[in-house]
């Protein structure tokens, strides 16, 4: 049994894209799935990872190919599918944009995979070596624990950054519920490792630097606590995700900077607290974010800081006032998006009922176009500030500024890490497109 998985990128992103090596990591879906094909099948198995390799539906060899889906990439994957399938070639398709519209999905594929595929994903292998195949297969774990290491070997680190960084993951699943994320929508169950387990397989990690790709480890405080304080005889440092409350508890601060936390990305999004209630995000405080970024900062921890723009209560000062607050507060990698309203979730729903949803092209629901009819500006308005915010934040005296203010970078390890992915959004920033489809329009609009 030849088995490929494949994750597939937009022409953006992928081989020759815009996003530079400093800003990507190995990606752990393919070599997850590649670690729960049975050893009985004796399967060989291929990962191919669109940003660093080759990928051709037409020639490509394989009795299996599974393809991860995010929604920007769903249409792209179903052309891809017809070629294979009509080559003879079983496709199975899984990820976040499969379980949030499985209808659609199934007109696409032999076989789905819905949410987490730790059970899901063996079964069909047997059943498909049997000749039983079913259509759709959406069976959750029970646990995290017991599973084997992913099969890290199998990817190409030589495309990743400037050197091989490894990716590990100890929860799954986020306590809050923001009306735009997916993942409350599509991965509503919580998961967490044994912190010890996630410890021993960071040891056996090459280099000094790991990303915790968790979505919300620190939701449970307790537990991350336990997390970091297993890191901390490794010494070695990761970035992770969390929320700017976890200053609300500065030991578990202390704990995270001994543990080896140099870095976090942490979903800001707005200083306006209106637009956060429409988020679901009003339990957060924005005239505190400037004191609890600093207790990160003093605690050698860098900020990457994300931002949304277009939704409801945003005007169109929403982004001279959000490079203020950047530049203030010494964000060390800020990054910008437009909001988008993908399938199914709250947002989408809340907007389709009002017929605001302006196209269903997944091809532009990417956060770098306008999908839907924004309340308090333009859709031309949105997008420029976007593209603006971008550019004014990475120019080089902003970048300096941000870089030499920022108390991590007193950090060697923090202010190398800082250089590197500054350099990569400066690029990013300045090869933001000059032009885009405005679905309301229906033409392309220059500035």
């Amino acid at each position: 049994m030849k088995i490929v998985l494949l994750m597939p990128q937009s022409e953006r992103y992928g081989m020759g894209g815009d996003l530079r090596r400093e800003l990507r990591y190995p990606p752990l879906t393919l070599t997850t799935l590649a670690a729960l094909v049975p050893d009985e099948l004796e399967a060989n198995v291929t990962c191919i990872d669109e940003f660093g390799d080759e990928f051709d539906p037409h020639t490509v060899e394989a009795d299996i190919i599974g393809i991860t889906v995010i929604t920007g990439n769903a249409p792209k994957v179903y052309e891809y599918s017809k070629i294979l399938r009509n080559r003879g070639v079983t496709v199975v398709l899984g990820g976040i944009h499969i379980t949030l519209c499985p209808d659609e999905a199934k007109q696409h594929a032999d076989a789905i995979v819905l949410g987490y595929a730790e059970v899901s994903w063996p079964m069909l292998l047997h059943d498909w070596n049997n000749g039983q195949m079913k259509p759709v297969y959406d069976i959750q774990p029970e646990t995290m624990d017991g599973y084997p290491r992913p099969r890290r070997d199998l990817l190409n680190d030589r495309v990743y950054g400037p050197r091989p960084r490894g990716v590990v993951q100890a929860t799954r699943g986020c306590s809050y519920k923001c009306t735009f994320c997916v993942v409350p929508s599509a991965w509503p169950r919580q998961y967490q490792r044994d912190p010890e387990d996630v410890a021993r397989e960071v040891a056996e990690l090459p280099g000094k630097t790991f990303i915790l790709i968790d979505l919300s480890p620190a939701s449970d405080r307790e537990y991350f606590g336990r997390l970091c304080d297993a890191f901390a005889p490794l010494n070695k440092y990761w970035g992770g995700l969390a929320t700017l409350d976890v200053t609300d508890d500065p030991d578990l601060v202390k704990r995270m900077a001994r543990g080896g936390c140099r870095g976090l990305l942490v979903g800001i999004e707005s200083q306006n607290p209106q637009t956060l209630k429409v988020m679901g995000k009003g339990w957060q405080k924005p005239n505190d974010n400037l004191w609890r970024i600093q207790m990160l900062h003093d605690h050698d921890i860098a900020l990457q800081g994300c931002f949304a723009f277009g939704v409801d209560g945003d005007q169109e000062s929403v982004f001279d006032e959000t490079l203020e607050f950047v530049m203030k507060a010494k964000i060390d990698l800020p990054r910008f998006a437009i909001a988008t309203p993908f399938p199914n979730t709250p947002f989408y729903r809340f907007l389709d009922k009002r017929g605001r949803i302006l196209t269903t092209d997944w091809t532009l629901y990417d956060a770098q176009h306008v999908v839907f009819e924004p309340k308090d500006m333009s859709a031309e308005a949105l997008y420029e500030g976007t593209k603006y915010v971008w550019r004014e934040a990475y120019r080089l005296p902003s970048t300096v500024r941000r870089i030499m203010g920022s108390a991590a970078s007193r950090n060697p390890v923090v202010l190398a890490t800082s250089i590197a992915s500054n350099i990569g959004y400066r690029n990013y920033a300045n090869l933001y497109p000059g032009f885009m489809p405005v679905p309301c329009e229906g033409r392309a609009f220059i500035q």
